[in-house]
């Protein structure tokens, strides 16, 4: 099975990380990054938990062996010291909110037993109130307070952040990744150009296996098949058009879908939401 070629790519180090550690005097910090497409934060890990999100562009984050696409307005949770890499899919102006816990916390201020998917990365839709305070913390993220009523602004706003994030609803944009090298260059593959092959046995050939050998190792590695897998991969795609604006009809077209009803019924299955409503703006 062959290795497939990935398209070059900009490695930036991390943006001095410490210089934005939250503490227990200041327990939610922000940070603001633009990104230029095909450029990739090296993997790197954090002692405190962040929340990611995307302004403007989309942008891929890959932890945990899975990939997740977050376009405009969404987010991802990402725990304490958890390894993750950074790709822009297009340029993308990135917050990031980096947040203080105390140990046996694996949430927001929530205990884990309660709350045990906060252990994980997943990926969030933001609300209106925690766009606008993202904004407002991300003013003032280059430098500590200068006054004592500025820091206190900071912990008002830090406080609204995590109840607006204790609220937000999941969204499934994650995309589990083998662990298996051979798939793994093949489903990179399929991330970055999800319609170069509309079936298995186009993109197998492109790696130089046998479709049976790709289902068996789908099989093993993601205990899954191919067309599930492959649905994850283009509902974070069609996300990202959305956000540009794409009208519905001209996303299922580009996706490869026959017509926009077969698009709707794919939203509907994966999801359990119409495409109007999953596709919303906030």
């Amino acid at each position: 099975m062959a290795s497939s070629t990935s398209t070059a790519r900009t490695l930036l180090a991390p943006l001095e990380p410490g210089r934005y550690a939250p503490s227990v005097h200041r327990p939610v910090r922000a940070k603001a990054r633009v990104m230029e497409p095909d450029s990739e934060i090296q993997p790197h890990q954090h002692a405190w938990a962040q929340v990611a999100i995307a302004v403007s562009g989309a942008a891929r984050i890959t932890a945990e062996h899975a990939t997740y696409l977050v376009p405009a307005w969404r987010a991802i949770w990402i725990p304490p010291g958890i390894e993750h890499a950074v790709t822009v899919v297009e340029a993308a102006e990135l917050r990031t909110l980096y947040i203080h816990q105390s140990e046996g916390e694996a949430g927001p201020d929530v205990p884990a037993p309660e709350h045990y998917a906060w252990c994980h990365c997943r990926v969030l839709e933001v609300s209106p109130l925690l766009r606008e305070l993202v904004l407002q913390m991300g003013l003032h993220a280059d430098g500590p307070p200068a006054e004592a009523d500025a820091l206190a602004r900071e912990r008002r706003l830090g406080e609204l952040a995590l109840d607006e994030l204790r609220r937000a609803a999941p969204v499934r944009l994650g995309i589990t990744l083998p662990r298996d090298k051979r798939l793994r260059a093949l489903c990179e593959a399929v991330i970055a150009d999800p319609t170069r092959h509309g079936t298995l046995d186009g993109w197998a050939a492109e790696a130089g296996a046998s479709a049976r050998t790709v289902a068996r190792l789908f099989r093993e590695e993601l205990d899954t098949s191919f067309g599930p897998w492959r649905q994850q991969v283009l509902l974070g795609r069609a996300l990202t058009l959305a956000a540009q604006g794409r009208p519905m009809g001209l996303i299922a077209q580009e996706l490869g879908y026959a017509s926009a009803s077969a698009f709707t019924a794919m939203v509907r299955r994966s999801v359990g939401l119409p495409p109007g409503r999953f596709f919303g703006r906030p």
